[in-house]
């Protein structure tokens, strides 16, 4: 259950809701399965998957939920080659040219047709609240896909100010100074990989991948005029990533340092519970470094400043009941 990719919301009020009102809350959108006819649904799902029931999982003042989403495949291929089939057959039965307006009605009749006994692939996607820093931290490697939980929240809950973080400077002319020769704050240094953009469309995209990013190669190409989108960077030898231009955080890696202080559990849900309290003190831990490191975070006008901390190593996780009727699903893929 170790994150893989971070979207990271800045929430506009404190989020006062307990774990079981908050379980309360999310129960009225739990996820159903498409009918017969639904083309996709989306809702809450036990982020313990088939060992729990609670569609919360509380631990260390943070809430993990997980939107299930399922919907049918219908493959553009075999709808158009229906289309195409049904036009050829009224065109040479009654003589006529079939129109767009149409061929349209017909596409969706052949949908609808085909609805009933389309395969189905369903997604999970993994996200926690900070209570304590007002912090939601979605792990998807799309943006497109955190909103979309996001706006489920809303939904569910009536009103769910999140904003993306965003820092008071450009992370792209940072990562493109550090790449110059500029020192990297403490406790960071670069990692292989980056990619490297020119302002003109014209003049190409470096992606550099297993490379030392300190040499001069890679500072010719930034005197030429390309500026770093990407850039790897390792933390305290703890944690790997790769940070982009959006503040989005792809293929985080917790190096071995960090689950080398696992044990062995009795049971799934042992384990998750302490896979999932070592994750995000760890990344309590990071957060305000990285922040720190970027310049300091630009709070929205209506969001008051609050340092980032992390809750004392020692709290214990909360483990939920478990269960052995719900149906395990595979987690998102990064």
């Amino acid at each position: 259950m170790w994150f893989k990719n971070l979207q990271l919301y800045r929430l506009g009020q404190p989020f006062d809701l307990t774990p079981e009102a908050f379980e309360e809350r999310l129960r009225a959108d739990e996820f159903k399965g498409c009918n017969s006819m639904d083309m996709l649904t989306y809702g809450w799902a036990p982020p313990l998957g088939r060992h729990g029931q609670q569609l919360v999982h509380a631990a260390n003042g943070y809430i993990m939920i997980c939107a299930r989403k399922e919907e049918k495949i219908i493959p553009a291929g075999v709808v158009k080659e229906l289309l195409d089939d049904k036009v050829a057959t009224i065109e040479a039965a009654e003589a006529r040219e079939v129109y767009r307006r149409e061929k349209m009605r017909m596409k969706e009749e052949i949908i609808v047709d085909l609805l009933p006994r389309a395969l189905t692939r369903i997604s999970n996607l993994f996200a926690y609240i900070d209570v304590r820093n007002d912090l939601i931290i979605v792990d998807s490697s799309s943006a497109a896909k955190a909103e979309t939980l996001i706006g489920q929240l809303r939904n569910t809950l009536g009103r769910f100010p999140a904003t993306p973080v965003k820092i008071k400077q450009s992370l792209s002319v940072l990562m493109t100074r550090w790449l110059s020769g500029e020192p990297l704050p403490n406790d960071f240094v670069l990692g292989g990989d980056c990619e490297l953009k020119h302002p003109d469309p014209e003049g190409g995209v470096i992606n550099c991948k297993h490379q030392d990013l300190e040499a001069g190669e890679i500072r010719n190409h930034i005197k030429n005029g390309k500026y770093a989108v990407k850039l790897a960077l390792q933390w305290k030898e703890r944690l790997s990533l790769v940070l982009h231009e959006d503040m989005s955080i792809k293929r985080l890696r917790f190096e071995d340092v960090i689950k080398e202080t696992e044990n062995d559990a009795d049971d799934p849900v042992s384990q998750f519970d302490l896979d999932y309290s070592l994750m995000v003190l760890e990344l309590a831990e990071f957060f305000p470094q990285l922040l720190s490191a970027l310049g300091g975070e630009d709070l929205p006008d209506d969001v008051p400043a609050k340092p980032v901390t992390a809750p004392p190593v020692s709290e214990p996780a909360v483990s939920e009941p478990t269960s052995s009727e719900q149906t395990p699903v595979e987690a998102e893929p990064a």
